[in-house]
């Protein structure tokens, strides 16, 4: 496909560095040469310098032919007239960042339509779905749902509680219709792993279930479901405003923030939450907030390392769910590795809601990342493809990648050594990043 990205910001940048491992025709627009300069040298991807809403510019890049244009700018009308070029000059699909939710509105999509925009992607907005998400699940690390939920995606961390422990996948104490085993995220290393693989203390353990099993999972786990009904927050962030907008009637929400202007603007916004002018930093402002009576923290400033920082002492409170913003990626494996609950990152939640609408020209082949290295991939079987050749024991498949289940005329199975693949079937693939075009053409 030929993708062109319009801004060379924080989610742009880290869109064009995923994609370029997956050997797409990726060009990288920005007007500053600076930022091309340093992803030029160190991915394989062309980048332009040009104005994101400039006619010439878009006719440079190749615009007309472009099957997909991403404008991912942080200014939200300037993403939106550049779909708006780009579409009338001949992109087949476009995706605009937004920052308004009244664009997500369903009557007011049409209009965005008419625009030239296929495709909203607001950043802060997936971020509080995924922030409600943790909190509703828990005990997960992370939590997906695949083929409309039929299918599960469950990230968990493994302690010493587990029965999971030091066992070799093939020995598991389960039947191969439980789950699968997709992948093991151990410390800043991603497994696909065998059945000859061990789970080992710390290990994130990806699971693929059904709804029947989730109860299973956790219990194999060594973990305990508790109801989460109090949110303290610390920071009134876009992603904390979006968060209290959406779900102040399923939690009690209080938020401490230390600019008084803002306060008092969160105040007028979010009438349903407690806004407190404070500083989430100081032990005693959280003492006499009440911290220990809450279920859970959640660390939203704008600074990654205060929001680990922060949510290390939570934990010391005994606050049973803490979750931080961690949008330097650099930090991200340090803060799962510190054990400090969930992390959120807008540009890799955004980066995966993007990759997720690269269709293939029939629209059968869905994708998005479940980890940084590591993506899934749901996967249509066509005519005469080499899946089908045999059971998948007896198939040579490339190493790195693993099957987990499978969607047959609206039934869905795990996936085992004796399943035959047929043609018609939706096949969620694990594999590392950068794999999937070998992948693909099993499939095809």
């Amino acid at each position: 496909m030929k993708i062109i990205i319009a801004g060379a910001g924080e989610v742009g940048t880290h869109l064009a560095k995923m994609l370029s491992k997956e050997n797409q025709d990726i060009t990288l627009l920005d007007s500053d040469q600076t930022k091309l300069d340093i992803i030029d040298s160190n991915y394989n991807l062309m980048t332009w310098n040009g104005s994101t809403s400039s006619f010439e510019s878009l006719r440079e890049v190749g615009v007309h032919d472009a099957d997909l244009y991403i404008a991912v700018t942080p200014f939200e009308t300037r993403n939106m007239a550049s779909c708006a070029i780009a579409k009338k000059m001949g992109a087949k699909k476009t995706v605009a960042r937004i920052d308004n939710s009244e664009f997500l509105v369903p009557e007011n999509r049409q209009v965005i339509r008419e625009l030239g925009i296929d495709f909203v992607i607001y950043p802060e907005h997936l971020a509080a779905n995924d922030i409600a998400l943790s909190l509703s699940h828990n005990w997960a690390r992370y939590w997906g749902e695949l083929h409309n939920g039929a299918l599960l995606l469950i990230g968990v961390k493994i302690h010493s509680n587990s029965v999971l422990l030091n066992v070799k996948l093939k020995d598991m104490p389960v039947t191969t219709h439980d789950f699968h085993i997709a992948a093991i995220k151990r410390k800043n290393e991603t497994i696909i792993p065998n059945g000859n693989d061990e789970i080992l203390p710390d290990d994130v353990v990806y699971f693929i279930t059904t709804p029947p099993y989730i109860q299973q999972v956790r219990e194999l786990c060594g973990k305990t479901k508790k109801v989460i009904k109090k949110a303290l927050i610390m920071g009134g962030s876009r992603i904390a405003r979006r968060f209290a907008e959406l779900y102040h009637d399923k939690f009690h929400i209080k938020i401490l923030e230390t600019d008084m202007a803002v306060c008092e603007q969160l105040a007028t916004e979010l009438p349903d939450c407690e806004i407190v002018f404070g500083d989430g930093r100081d032990i005693e402002v959280l003492r006499e907030n009440n911290i220990y009576q809450y279920d859970a923290f959640l660390a939203l400033t704008d600074s990654s390392e205060t929001n680990i920082l922060t949510c290390l002492t939570a934990k010391e409170f005994g606050v049973p769910k803490t979750i931080a913003d961690v949008e330097n990626l650099q930090f991200l494996g340090l803060a799962e590795n510190l054990n400090i609950g969930n992390t959120i990152n807008k540009k890799l939640l955004a980066s995966s809601r993007i990759y997720k609408i690269l269709l293939d020209a029939d629209e059968s082949n869905s994708r998005f990342f479940a980890l940084a290295d590591a993506e899934v991939a749901e996967i249509y079987v066509k005519n005469g493809a080499k899946i089908t050749k045999g059971a998948v024991k007896d198939l040579r498949l490339p190493f790195g990648m693993t099957l987990a289940a499978l969607v047959r005329n609206e039934d869905v199975m795990l996936v085992n050594g004796n399943t035959h693949i047929r043609e018609g079937d939706y096949v969620v693939v694990f594999s590392l990043m950068g794999t999937i075009q070998k992948i693909e053409k099993w499939f095809n």
